[in-house]
């Protein structure tokens, strides 16, 4: 017989070991709410931003929520010596992209790993960052309401991305502006926004990088997925990690399932489960550059 102590103790280590992976899924939710909270440079940590990266004076207005929006722009190095058109990614939550000292938890590094490509692949790209909306962040970035985490007012943003900023873009910098040269990226709900952009305007994008998207926010995803399913032309690049829980990485998978199911060639569409993948923007930089090689076909210039 074992002593009384030690059957306990095994009991509560298998406990502990099976609801590590619901753990979490649950921080990795409750991160959302943390993401939302405005930076605070408290620690006046330097600016790591290239000389590359400008903070547009202009603030643009969403349509009917009486908010304004912060766009921070990535220039290609070639940008002031050429008179190149170069294509365009937007992406989501700018405060964590370029800078350490706007960052909430770290920048994805995206000035320093663009300008890295366009030395080694000769690939340049213009970025536009939309700051994220601070305390409205979650509601901004989902297109459907739920019943804990707010109302849904992501089609008032796509179209603000559409309707305002894109055209602001487009006639103000030189830009290759058709479907195939526009992406739209991001991660956790940034990453559930973009899936919803590219599928519900994908005359605009033509490209895709979702990036440990938020799909257990709302069912409704898998359904748009379903009903509307992309060109076969359109690129679509999915990542998640193991170690942001069980959920995360099932739900990359069962869409990536989905989209392939509604006839998507596997050549045009990538999924990318890393076992060592955490819920944070160091996971996210890590694969940026693998992601944007992929899906504007930079592979024969690496």
């Amino acid at each position: 017989m074992f002593p009384k102590n030690v059957i306990i103790f095994t009991i509560l280590l298998c406990f502990l070991s099976c609801n590590d992976q619901k753990k979490t899924t649950e921080d990795t939710k409750a991160a959302i709410n943390t993401e939302e909270q405005e930076v605070v440079n408290s620690a006046k940590k330097p600016s790591t931003a290239q000389a590359n990266v400008v903070v547009l004076n202009k603030e643009f207005e969403l349509p009917g929520l009486n908010r304004t929006r912060k766009i921070r722009l990535y220039l290609p190095p070639s940008y002031t010596t050429t008179t190149n058109k170069y294509p365009v990614i937007y992406m989501h939550d700018a405060q964590n992209l370029f800078d350490d000292a706007t960052s909430y938890a770290g920048e994805w590094g995206v000035d320093e790993s663009l300008n890295t490509l366009a030395s080694s692949a000769n690939f340049e790209v213009i970025v536009v960052g939309i700051d994220n909306g601070a305390e409205n962040r979650t509601n901004e970035m989902s297109p459907w309401d739920h019943p804990d985490f707010g109302k849904g007012e992501g089609e008032v943003y796509t179209n603000f991305i559409i309707n305002t900023i894109k055209p602001y873009i487009d006639a103000n910098y030189r830009t290759l502006s058709d479907k195939e040269n526009t992406a739209i990226m991001g991660s956790s709900m940034g990453g559930f926004i973009s899936h919803y952009a590219a599928y519900q305007h994908p005359e605009v994008f033509g490209k895709v990088g979702i990036f440990s998207p938020s799909y257990w926010f709302s069912d409704q995803v898998f359904t748009l997925t379903k009903n509307k399913p992309l060109d076969k032309n359109h690129k679509i690049y999915l990542l998640a990690g193991l170690k942001e829980g069980s959920e995360m990485s099932e739900n990359t998978q069962r869409m990536y399932d989905e989209i392939v199911a509604a006839s998507h060639p596997k050549e045009n569409i990538q999924v990318f489960i890393d076992p060592e993948g955490e819920h944070n923007e160091g996971f996210w930089k890590k694969h940026f550059t693998k992601a944007i090689v992929w899906m504007f076909d930079q592979h024969q210039n690496l």
